[in-house]
């Protein structure tokens, strides 16, 4: 029932393992790896069997082990996210709890078959690893303990996708939440391998030990409490509760409730109109901002809200009150929460449309192309950058409140800049994939991988340089960071010798490399929406 019978299981493994994109993401997984390994292969490398081992093996380990991490941790959800918001979608979820399978197995079968795949893109990376091994500072044994916490992660990020997948009725809603509550468990886990890099004998054993107990308990109440909500479902009926009724979920609500004639509330979520239409305005802007997005209700959006402000309190004091030198480090987190939900919001705006089959009839209104998009792209924007300011707050509270931050105003205003342009940026990318693309599903995936393109892979270049290259390489690949937010807000120096630290603290920082960052960002959301009016025009005449 659980395992060699379950139909669940089976059927998503035949679809899932027989999918084209499958071999391509395994193929680009391991080119990827072997890629890190080949150029970060120690020059001076020796055959060394001692157990001190040669310090670049060890880095170049840990840094195999790290990367392997992050890209498990962010495709975990991807994988198991939809899971159960899928069979909602596709209005075949009653079906699937009117089968004769126990709650139980369709849970456990959803989640194996969901992390299959993932585990074979991390077991065949085993031989990559085992080259590492005779240039010494490595066991056999933190290999397999390593990929033992590797394997044990996967199944926890994937327990808590399947969890957030049953809570909600879409997957993009589903797929959000589960990064925001997946990503500060990889940083700790990160953080955790890093530190304790001196005693590797107790990393051993924390990894073998207290991890396994832990993420098992954890795993065992998800699974328990996601099997009860398909026991007991509240959300059947799908066919006929597409559309939420914010008013009786406001009063069923536990913590936050949204008050949509209420500020700040009003900002993001205004009321529903019962009025006409104001001459001249745009129907699209309307239709999108006081419907469309909260049509599936508010739940999402209150725990967006309530995990952010929690993740921001610790920051918020460490980085802007106590450590003032790590301001940056909190515009960061403010740039990755806008990261996470920037793209929620705008890559559904046109394949929503297309799902509907009412994009054609959308083309053949007098609604000019240039009032849909604009109308599609202010109103997923307004509401990322309204969440995303949220978290600013206490950066302007800081301003008054510090003394340190006075003189540094300037740099202050340039944070405020670089977050700005990265939720542009965000719902920009968004929107053009949802033009792109037939799928939201697809078209949100596009959009993060997009992202992490422009944002993140230049800081692993730029580290993995200063790592294993010269300086002069090292110098050089700091400015592939002219596209990423957070190399920008790195680059931007602090009057440290104010703060009273030591001189050799300060940084020397960056400003040509903001500018750049910032002329180049808006000239490629300009190429963006300048290719989206021209593909719409063409779209408009062919329609007309």
């Amino acid at each position: 029932m659980y395992l060699f019978e379950n139909a669940v299981l089976q059927r998503e493994l035949l679809v899932n393992l027989r999918m084209s994109r499958g071999f391509v993401l395994l193929f680009l997984y391991q080119a990827l790896l072997a890629l890190v390994v080949y150029f970060a292969w120690p020059q001076n490398s020796h055959l060394d069997l001692t157990e001190s081992g040669d310090s670049d093996a060890r880095k170049l380990a840990d840094m195999f082990f790290i990367g392997q991490y992050i890209l498990a941790s962010m495709m975990a959800p991807s994988f198991a996210a939809g899971t159960i918001t899928g069979e909602k979608e596709r209005k075949t979820y009653e079906m699937l709890l009117a089968s004769p399978l126990r709650p139980t197995a369709i849970v456990f079968g959803k989640m194996v078959a969901s992390l299959t795949h993932l585990a074979v893109l991390v077991f065949t990376s085993l031989p990559i690893i085992m080259l590492c091994l005779p240039l010494g500072g490595i066991s056999l044994y933190e290999v397999l303990a390593a990929y033992m916490g590797l394997i044990i992660s996967v199944i926890l990020f994937g327990t808590i996708s399947v969890a957030c997948s049953s809570f909600f009725k879409r997957t993009a809603a589903s797929l959000v939440v589960s990064y925001l509550l997946i990503l500060p468990l990889a940083m700790g886990g990160v953080l955790a391998w890093l530190l304790l890099a001196d005693w590797g004998p107790f990393r051993l054993l924390m990894t073998v030990t207290v991890l396994p107990v832990v993420a098992g308990a954890i795993c065992l109440v998800l699974l328990a409490n996601t099997a009860a909500r398909l026991l007991h479902p509240p959300d059947v009926g799908s066919e006929g509760q597409e559309v939420v009724d914010l008013e009786v979920e406001a009063q069923e609500a536990v913590g936050l409730v949204i008050q949509r004639d209420q500020f700040p509330d009003k900002l993001f979520a205004p009321a529903k109109r019962d009025d006409l239409l104001e001459d001249n305005s745009n129907p699209i802007y309307d239709k999108e901002i006081r419907s469309e997005i909260f049509s599936q209700g508010t739940l999402m959006l209150r725990l967006v809200i309530q995990v952010s402000m929690v993740l921001a309190i610790p920051l918020m004091a460490v980085c802007l009150y106590i450590w003032s030198q790590y301001a940056a480090w909190y515009i960061c987190y403010v740039v990755l929460f806008n990261v996470l939900v920037g793209p929620v919001f705008s890559a559904g705006s046109v394949t929503s449309e297309r799902e509907r089959e009412t994009l054609d009839l959308l083309l053949t209104t007098t609604i000019t192309p240039w009032q849909i998009l604009w109308g599609k792209l202010i109103a997923g924007l307004r509401v990322s950058s309204v969440l995303t300011m949220f978290l600013l707050w206490p950066v302007l509270l800081a301003c008054l409140m510090v003394s340190q931050y006075w003189p540094n105003l300037h740099c202050v205003a340039a944070y405020l800049g670089i977050v700005l342009l990265t939720c542009l940026t965000t719902a920009m990318v968004a929107l053009f994939c949802s033009v792109i693309f037939r799928k939201t599903s697809l078209s949100l995936m596009v959009s993060y991988l997009s992202i992490i393109v422009l944002f993140c892979v230049p800081l692993a270049i730029s580290y993995f340089a200063t790592s294993f290259y010269d300086s002069e390489a090292a110098r050089w690949a700091e400015w592939t960071g002219v596209t990423s937010p957070f190399a920008a807000a790195q680059a931007i120096p602090l009057d440290m010798d104010y703060l009273g630290s030591d001189e050799d603290a300060v940084p020397a920082g960056n400003w040509p490399l903001v500018g750049t960052y910032a002329v180049l960002t808006l000239a490629i959301n300009l190429l963006l929406l300048g290719v989206m009016i021209q593909m719409f025009n063409v779209r408009w005449r062919v329609a007309g």
